[in-house]
């Protein structure tokens, strides 16, 4: 599955162009390497979303069967690792 179908079919991103805005914007990071909006995503990738001063890293645990998940359902896809808001010194 292309990583901005994933975060949108997660509900980390709103929508699929937010997604490949922030991937474009070297914002998303797919096993540590800056990823494209097209990246195919594996079960256990870790993926790492910066969003102004807000960093969420996240392990795929399961790949929906469809583009379309319910919402009960999306939180299941995957696993936060860590979520913290980053402080001036480490944005440097």
């Amino acid at each position: 599955m292309r990583l901005d179908l994933f975060l949108k079919a997660s509900r980390l991103v709103t929508r699929r162009s937010i997604a490949k805005q922030l991937c474009d914007a070297g914002r998303i990071k797919v096993n540590d390497l800056a990823a494209r909006a097209s990246k195919e995503i594996k079960v256990c990738d870790t993926i790492e979303l910066r969003r102004g001063k807000h960093l969420t890293v996240v392990r795929v645990a399961i790949l929906p069967p469809s583009k379309q998940v319910r919402r009960d359902e999306a939180a299941d896809l995957f696993e936060i690792v860590e979520d913290t808001r980053l402080t001036d010194d480490i944005l440097s």
